[in-house]
């Protein structure tokens, strides 16, 4: 009787999953094996395409800057915000923004730098006009491919605070007390003790992070208003089209491509965050 309440609890969630997740991403992912007569796996030569290939690097490229980058300066606050009362008005007020700006993406991120280090942003006309500093004096970075490092890192970072701080908040006191005991310092506690337990907590955000910024789609799309660097963006355009027309096969086989990397990731993330798990019980 247990187990069947439960199961009708689970009810709504498991609707909400198939009609927002299990079958959107059918439909998406099926288009690229049809055509006009049908069933086919012609289409999946799109996954061999120069332009592809390329897009899929990009992807891969922003992706891992940003998780390496937003990963390590995450890990420095997590380490800083732990050395505070945990129930302490900072400590509350940084977990919170970080709960916030985790979220704060897509459109109104792309505005609010744009209108910041935009062309004519708040910060670019002050540098040009008062310090005579040209930060587009090498080109208009900000909407091309290396425009979305910062963009991403600004909601990669307090991601990174909200998985990882958990794990070092979980750190005992008595382990680098029984280092001392034991006649070793600081570098020996985090060598020995420190860093191997935090590794796959670490691991694990790491992946995370690469997840979302593999995945992100409106930032990108509202600063990259021409071209199609970055897979998202790809789809976009097949969808799209430049001329009028649209290729839902395309990017149903593009939509397949991202699937396989994210489940890859995923499972990979869950294996690390199932083994960080153990010693936080």
């Amino acid at each position: 009787m247990k187990r069947l309440i439960s199961l009708i609890g689970l009810a709504p969630f498991t609707v909400y999953i198939l009609l927002f997740l299990a079958v959107p991403t059918m439909l998406a992912v099926g288009s690229g094996f049809t055509d006009d007569r049908g069933f086919t796996l012609a289409n999946l030569q799109v996954l061999t395409a120069p332009a592809t290939l390329s897009a899929f690097g990009a992807s891969v490229g922003v992706s891992c800057i940003t998780a390496v980058v937003g990963a390590l300066i995450g890990a420095i606050l997590c380490w800083a915000l732990a050395g505070l009362p945990e129930n302490g008005p900072l400590r509350r007020v940084i977990d919170a923004a970080s709960s916030v700006l985790a979220q704060f993406g897509g459109v109104m991120l792309a505005f609010a730098f744009v209108a910041t280090i935009g062309i004519q942003g708040l910060v670019t006309v002050t540098l040009r006009d008062r310090l005579g500093v040209d930060i587009y004096a090498e080109g208009v970075w900000l909407y091309e491919l290396p425009g979305l490092i910062l963009p991403y890192l600004y909601f990669q970072v307090p991601l990174m605070v909200i998985t990882f701080l958990p794990a070092v908040a979980a750190l005992q006191p008595g382990w680098a007390e029984a280092v001392a005991t034991l006649g070793g310092n600081s570098f020996s506690y985090w060598w020995r003790i420190g860093l191997p337990v935090l590794a796959p907590a670490f691991l694990g955000s790491l992946l995370l992070l690469f997840a979302n910024a593999f995945s992100s789609y409106a930032t990108a799309a509202a600063l990259i208003s021409q071209g199609a660097q970055i897979v998202p963006l790809q789809i976009r355009a097949a969808l799209i089209g430049e001329t009028g027309g649209s290729n839902s096969a395309t990017a149903g086989v593009l939509a397949l491509g991202m699937i396989v990397v994210m489940t890859v990731v995923m499972l990979a993330y869950g294996r690390l965050m199932a083994r960080a798990g153990r010693w936080q019980r």
